[in-house]
């Protein structure tokens, strides 16, 4: 079986990644390419990692999307509601959308939120699926099984670094290499936008919470994953959160949680979060890394394309790290 899928928006990083991962995958063939920025050229002259795996060009038009069955929005933020809004598109295609414009519950508008490890049966019958955002995904990992026990009884506070590609394609002065290289400085502190999603998401299972997430982003000087730090005081002990974590994702496909003290290198180049727990008097500290650009978006909206068609979860995902 060939799912016939198209991608809106396709010259950004998270599509290059998107596009990698397709070109490989056992059961997608990619039918087109938008970009308007890029209509008429060859798709591995842009996303240079591709050279000799495709000889797909980018279209500017959107093609008859009758025999479409599924589609990637990796549009610019705000841009694929505009697109919807803008385009007769058949109800029977099932959309995965990358940006930030259906995932909160109030604009929704039938998309299901796409994180597995939360709402993984909706997935299986979703037809419209906003994809999580990139913190958004390694801080809700490294609280999940707390929210759903219950047991986030005072404030979080979270210290995370992501990579310049989370900042997308197009260049800026936080981006340009002689300010990053070397470098780290924290930026929308206390109010970064991914924050919405990740309080939805966790009183979607503890709806008593009422504790802050206290939230530091700070931009790393390497290109790509996040390495999360989380604390919370807890009357957990370190066994029993340890029981809890491993209770929680036992079935997860990428989610694991590790002995020892991950860096961020196990989870590069892999759809993996990997989560870490440890005690230290009264205060719990998870560890959660990921890369941005894989289980903190296109891996997870591949991820979130395997449930929707009832394919194997794992499917186009088998990707190594470096391991050094």
């Amino acid at each position: 079986m060939k799912i016939k899928t198209g991608i809106i928006g396709g010259a950004g990083y998270t599509a290059g990644e998107l596009l990698r991962i397709l070109i490989n995958h056992p059961h997608v063939e990619i039918a087109f390419v938008q970009s308007t920025s890029n209509a008429g050229n060859r798709i591995a002259d842009v996303h240079s990692g591709l050279a000799g795996e495709t000889d797909l060009i980018f279209t500017d038009l959107l093609p008859d999307l009758r025999e479409t069955e599924a589609l990637f929005l990796c549009s610019a933020h705000g841009d694929s509601r505009k697109f919807l809004e803008s385009n007769n598109i058949p109800s029977n295609i099932k959309i995965i959308d990358l940006s930030t414009d259906y995932r909160h519950k109030a604009t929704a508008e039938g998309f299901v939120y796409g994180l597995p490890e939360l709402n993984k049966p909706q997935i299986l019958q979703a037809c419209r699926v906003a994809n999580p955002g990139c913190f958004a995904t390694a801080i809700q990992l490294a609280l999940l099984p707390l929210a759903a026990a219950g047991k986030i009884t005072g404030e979080v506070h979270v210290h995370a670094i992501t990579g310049s590609t989370g900042a997308g394609v197009k260049p800026s002065v936080t981006t340009h290499f002689s300010w990053r290289d070397n470098n780290l400085s924290a930026y929308k502190a206390f109010e970064h936008q991914h924050l919405k999603e990740i309080l939805e998401s966790l009183t979607q299972l503890q709806p008593s919470l009422t504790e802050a997430v206290n939230f530091i982003p700070i931009r790393g000087d390497f290109p790509r994953g996040i390495f999360a730090s989380v604390y919370t005081e807890s009357d957990l002990s370190a066994e029993e959160a340890n029981a809890l974590y491993n209770d929680y994702y036992k079935d997860a496909a990428f989610t694991f949680v590790s002995s020892a003290n991950p860096d961020l290198k196990q989870a590069v180049n892999t759809n993996k979060c990997l989560l870490h727990v440890e005690k230290y008097g009264n205060k719990l500290l998870i560890i959660s890394v990921l890369d941005n650009l894989l289980k903190g978006a296109s891996g997870q909206a591949v991820q979130n394309f395997n449930l929707m068609f009832g394919l194997d979860e794992k499917a186009g995902l088998r990707l190594k790290a470096s391991g050094f």
